[in-house]
């Protein structure tokens, strides 16, 4: 007779966390995040550098002109029956003629109106006869470098460019995030990993507690 054959049965799986599964959807996310997070992080960096030195740029002047048009009655009568004439002002002279920035503020004072536009590229201040509706503008021009410097700011940038600042932001910390969790993936790295780590944000803490004023 043959001897009964035991049925081996495969041991059911741990239900604990697959710890090679993880690693690997780590470094997954890790790479796709960093197809954005860097050139942002790269921007960031530098446009960071420009800011924290402004002496470089001491010599620099905008450039600065005049430009002189005028509002239809019909587009005059339209911004004062708005809410807010001062705003609706600049949007009819907007229309009529591509200025820097966006509407900032503005003042209505008897027969004559003072509105300022302001952004990265630029600004314009608008002095607006409320009986003609001639406008004269005093437009200044920045050059690339002051551009970029408010983008880093996120000075009078508008909403995309906020949320843009916003994405890179979150986007940033979880790719740092991940690479924390991915020392934990390298046994025989991960004691150096933490220990640079720990003495990278003793010097950080250090710095600011005894050498800023």
């Amino acid at each position: 007779m043959n001897a009964p054959v035991r049925d081996k049965r495969a041991k059911p799986a741990s239900a604990g966390l697959d710890k090679g599964a993880f690693f690997r959807l780590s470094r997954m996310l890790h790479a796709y995040l960093s197809a954005f997070a860097f050139l942002a992080l790269i921007f960031f960096s530098a446009t960071g550098v420009l800011l924290n030195h402004p002496e470089w740029f001491e010599s620099y002047r905008p450039a600065e002109s005049q430009q002189a048009l005028a509002l239809t009655p019909a587009e005059l009568a339209s911004a004062k029956a708005s809410k807010d004439v001062a705003k609706a002002l600049a949007a009819a002279v907007s229309a009529k003629a591509r200025f820097p920035g966006a509407y900032a503020s503005g003042d209505i004072d008897g027969r004559q109106a003072l509105v300022r536009m302001e952004g990265p590229k630029g600004s314009a201040d608008l002095t607006i006869d409320m009986t003609t509706g001639k406008v004269d503008a005093r437009i200044t021009r920045t050059n690339f470098l002051a551009i970029t410097q408010d983008l880093h700011r996120g000075k009078n940038v508008g909403t995309a460019w906020r949320w843009v600042i916003d994405l890179s932001a979150w986007l940033i910390g979880a790719m740092a995030l991940i690479g924390y969790v991915l020392f934990f993936s390298l046994r025989f790295r991960l004691k150096t990993s933490l220990i640079l780590t720990a003495v990278s944000l003793a010097v950080l803490v250090g710095i600011a507690w005894l050498f800023v004023p």
